[in-house]
């Protein structure tokens, strides 16, 4: 039997590299792309070359038509950080709107299955917890984080609207934050930014009194995730469009720059700044479709994936100096 093909946007990005080197390693052909506005071709330099991998430099907001067959589209493009998507608003839109219709309308011409990265941000900041996926949110439609926010739950009403006209095979992860190497050190995330002050020396940045709460899910873990929803028989979903992906457990962010703080054996100092606008007070998924479906669930406790991650970032950082 030929193998399976599935066409990644966003591929050269810290999630869609790692879900390329899962594909390629279960033996699909990837078709992998980026416009490479903030994915890296380092992230995926290592598989050029490898039978079965393609990079196609290319921004999924303009139409594109690619020979053969693909059995699965998964729609990760798009700037993805705070500082991303505050310095590239209006891409940020047009990746998940655009972007999110080309992707569909490839889904469609190819009969793929499409799996859309959504983000634990269509809940805004939310007034329950944990957030179900029945959840509507509470997002501000013009406030500084609104051009992602709005750009996901537009995603989600584009796929919602294909799969009820054309019957398209669809699912979308909303995704919890997520760690891991890869991550770029000055993307603005707070696991980087704890990492990158206490490598520097620098007091540890803290919003508000930094008790708010954040649920931080390894990267090897959340790909896997993916990989089972990507997988998983149609019938099993039961009509669920749906899924959370994320850990279940919830942490203080002064708990995670006491963890980062530890792990590098920095002083620990903190320096408090006020709480941006529409911040979230709290996040944690609700994971029990996750489990029940996909029974799936994360492994990496999280002390011990910030060790992976700052020891990449030291490597990484060791390679560049030499």
């Amino acid at each position: 039997m030929a193998p399976k093909t599935v066409l990644i946007t966003g591929g050269a990005g810290f999630l869609g590299s790692h879900l390329c080197d899962l594909l390629v390693q279960k033996g699909y052909k990837v078709i992998c792309l980026d416009n490479l506005l903030t994915g890296k071709k380092e992230n995926v330099s290592h598989l050029f070359g490898q039978a079965g991998f393609a990079f196609i430099k290319h921004d999924i907001i303009k139409p594109l038509k690619i020979k053969g067959p693909i059995d699965y589209v998964l729609h990760f493009a798009s700037p993805a950080s705070p500082k991303d998507y505050e310095q590239y608003p209006l891409e940020t839109l047009k990746a998940g709107s655009l972007g999110t219709l080309n992707a569909l309308n490839i889904a469609r011409e190819k009969n793929a299955v499409l799996v859309m990265a959504s983000t634990s941000e269509v809940y805004g900041d939310p007034l329950i917890s944990p957030q179900k996926e029945s959840y509507y949110g509470n997002v501000n439609p013009i406030g500084p984080r609104s051009c992602y926010d709005e750009a996901k739950r537009f995603s989600e009403a584009l796929i919602s609207g294909f799969q009820r006209t054309y019957g398209l095979d669809c699912r979308i992860v909303r995704i919890f934050n997520t760690y891991g190497p890869r991550m770029r050190l000055n993307d603005g995330r707070v696991v980087t930014n704890f990492i990158r002050q206490a490598m520097n020396g620098e007091a540890l940045t803290l919003y508000g009194n930094g008790r708010q709460t954040r649920s931080f899910c390894y990267v090897s873990d959340l790909v896997r995730g993916i990989y089972s929803l990507m997988t998983v028989k149609k019938t099993k979903l039961s009509g669920r469009l749906v899924i959370n992906l994320g850990n279940a457990h919830e942490f203080r962010i002064i708990d995670l720059a006491r963890g980062v703080a530890r792990a590098l054996k920095s002083d620990g100092q903190f320096k408090y700044l006020p709480l941006p606008q529409d911040d979230p007070k709290q996040r944690r998924p609700d994971i029990k479709l996750a489990r029940q479906i996909l029974r799936w669930q994360p492994r990496v406790e999280l002390q011990a994936g910030l060790i992976k991650t700052i020891n990449w970032f030291a490597a990484a950082q060791a390679e560049t100096h030499d």
